[in-house]
């Protein structure tokens, strides 16, 4: 009982803290690993102060291959300058044929006291229909504009 008392009240502290005010845009480049298509377009669309809309899109092999990523991510401050995020979504991708999958995140940021953010995330994919079967991860650093 003690257990779910403290699991409880962590959780709590953890969503009770405010976040830092995100830009209303971002945009850059996502380097990943995985099941991907390598290097992803990542663009962010602040919807509150502590929610964003990111949209990834990858595009491979002369551009006949693409994969394209909706996320709706929650943003938590950590430290002055530092904040966690955690999100869910899903996306497409088209490689030998076309399929759909499920994807979540989590990853930590930067805000550099200029217009540039650097994060690190780890963002696991499971195929819904398609090509796609079982669980991909994928991880990546982000380097975005902010205006």
């Amino acid at each position: 009982m003690k257990k779910v008392f403290f699991v409880f009240g962590l959780l709590s502290a953890i969503f009770t803290v405010n976040a830092q005010d995100i830009s209303d845009h971002a945009i850059g480049l996502r380097f990943g690993t995985g099941n991907g298509v390598g290097a992803e377009i990542s663009y962010q669309k602040a919807l509150k102060s502590n929610n964003r809309l990111e949209i990834d899109l990858g595009l491979a092999n002369e551009f006949s291959n693409f994969k394209a990523t909706g996320l709706y991510e929650w943003v938590w401050a950590l430290e002055e300058q530092f904040n966690w995020y955690a999100g869910l979504g899903s996306g497409i991708i088209a490689e030998d044929g076309i399929g759909i999958y499920g994807a979540a995140i989590i990853g930590i940021e930067y805000n550099f006291n200029s217009p540039i953010l650097l994060s690190l995330d780890y963002k696991p994919e499971i195929g819904v229909v398609g090509d796609l079967s079982g669980l991909t991860s994928n991880f990546a650093i982000s380097v975005k504009y902010q205006f």
